[in-house]
């Protein structure tokens, strides 16, 4: 008996931009009920081969089959007729419209007299797919107020509405939670059983041997290795991603605490957060966590002066807030890496020169003239310090990839002086490389004396980098965990989280 062919194949594929060789003759199989990781750091290709899978983008070079077929992906409608669905990081939505109606967008029945749109045989529809995937969503709810997991169901349900028989996660877990990821792999392994072919991309490797039954490492823009999970280590699957092993994923850091930089006493945000009490200290790192809607990024953004406090008061050294906007934030000391770089932090369709010298035009431009000269050279001399990936400072930011899009915005506040630096969510779709090399630089701006706020709900990273670690629960600080001898551990964290026992 013949061996059944595989799913999807993919054999020579290459791919070049202006300055930028994406692809270099990569190859991929997937396997009909199997999970395939796709790992690398940003810039490796991944979202590039996502691309042509999906047919958004055309190859240069290249074959494809599925299921032993040759077929050519012209267009996002040819791959989707042929079985493909890719569900993005950056979820694409109608907010204000029914999960039936997001399911089904393009497609709903209509009534044969008037024309209009037969809701009843719509929401039959979607109850009857969401149930055989066993989904359980309101299907007349609007997405807008669903939970994000809930949102990437509604994703994936809309997917699997084409008859896909390949499926394409990219990033899936950057906003779940642990028990909402928990959820999507039982969902994934439901999917594996029915035959799906599933590509699974992420930055967390502890996912990849959770969830995969092989491994692909692309490098640069090459292939550099396909293996059966079992037969892969963590330590070896970095080594193939960066080309180099790391000594220490959480690098050491030896800092003297110096005075009080930040001092908030019973701050509040109506409908936020309640009552926070904190201290963070020059040199040091306090970090932030709890489930999503704990309150931990609004509380930055009262820090930051982009959210309104309802409520009591702090102190960035002498000077007091809440500030008023961004900018009397800035003036006081204090920076910003939002938790969405591309909503909250980054001009996408602007160069990359212009996003870094954003907050600081001053240090570039003379009597209220931008001089040209002086903005290229600050501008050259942060992207060889940050390893910066792009053809030069005149690259349009939406065209880096995400890890490098971080460092531009870590790039904009090194041009001006600060005293106290907010994270939100500092690594969030950056590959184990940069992670490193963020983490490098939170060290040293600590050392260099700013207090440092690390929200985030990576736990390993919280635990790996932080002195202190502050865990909120329904708007309100539980409790804040000294660190310093380490010994903190995730189930004391997450205890916390959910509103479980008492901290000091």
């Amino acid at each position: 008996m013949s061996e059944a062919p595989p799913r999807l194949r993919c054999e020579g594929l290459r791919k070049a931009y202006p300055g930028v060789l994406a692809l270099d003759n990569v190859d991929l199989q997937l396997a009909a009920g199997s999970v395939h990781g796709l790992v690398g750091e940003n810039g490796a290709g991944k979202s590039t081969l996502i691309k042509i899978l999906a047919g958004a983008v055309s190859p240069d070079a290249g074959t494809f089959a599925i299921d032993g077929k040759p077929v050519h992906l012209s267009d996002p409608r040819t791959a989707q007729r042929l079985g493909v669905a890719v569900v993005y990081q950056e979820f694409n939505l109608v907010s204000h419209l029914s999960v039936s109606e997001n399911i089904y967008l393009g497609r709903w029945p209509r009534r044969r007299i008037t024309g209009l749109v037969a809701f009843d045989t719509l929401h039959q529809r979607a109850e009857r797919l969401l149930e055989g995937l066993g989904i359980r969503l309101p299907v007349r709810e609007t997405v807008e107020r669903l939970s994000v997991a809930q949102q990437q169901m509604v994703e994936i349900a809309k997917a699997l509405s084409l008859d896909a028989r390949i499926l394409i996660l990219d990033e899936p877990s950057a906003v779940l939670t642990p028990h909402e990821l928990k959820s999507l792999f039982t969902f994934l392994g439901d999917l594996r059983r029915r035959g799906v072919g599933i590509i699974y991309i992420s930055h967390r490797l502890e996912e990849v041997f959770e969830i995969a039954d092989c491994v692909t490492v692309l490098r640069d823009g090459r292939h550099v290795s396909t293996r059966p999970i079992e037969d892969v280590s963590r330590d070896g699957l970095i080594l193939d991603m960066v080309g180099r092993a790391l000594k220490d994923e959480f690098p050491p850091r030896q800092c003297e605490i110096g005075e009080v930089v930040l001092r908030v006493e019973d701050l509040s945000a109506e409908g936020r957060f309640w009552n926070v009490n904190l201290e963070v200290r020059a040199g040091e790192v306090l970090g932030i966590t709890g489930l999503v809607g704990s309150g931990r990024s609004s509380l930055a953004g009262v820090l930051f002066g982009a959210v309104r406090a309802t409520g009591g008061t702090f102190f960035v050294g002498p000077v007091r807030g809440p500030f008023s906007s961004p900018s009397r934030a800035m003036a006081a000391g204090v920076a910003s890496l939002p938790e969405d770089r591309k909503q909250q932090g980054l001009m996408l369709d602007r160069p990359l020169r212009e996003n870094v010298t954003l907050a600081n035009r001053s240090a570039v431009s003379r009597w209220g003239f931008l001089q040209a000269g002086r903005e290229r050279t600050l501008v050259n001399g942060l992207m060889t310090r940050l390893r910066i990936k792009a053809v030069d400072c005149d690259a349009i930011v939406n065209t880096l990839s995400g890890g490098n899009q971080q460092k531009v915005l870590l790039a904009r506040w090194l041009s001006r002086p600060h005293k106290l630096v907010l994270f939100d969510e500092p690594t969030r779709g950056v590959d184990v490389g940069a992670k490193v090399e963020i983490y490098t630089l939170i060290n040293e701006l600590a050392a260099a004396g700013a207090a440092v706020v690390m929200i985030s709900s990576e736990l390993p990273e919280v635990i790996g980098m932080s002195d202190r670690i502050g865990i909120m629960h329904e708007g309100r600080l539980r409790g804040i965990l000294d660190n310093r001898e380490g010994g903190v551990t995730q189930d004391r964290i997450m205890r916390l989280a959910f509103g479980e026992g008492a901290a000091t």
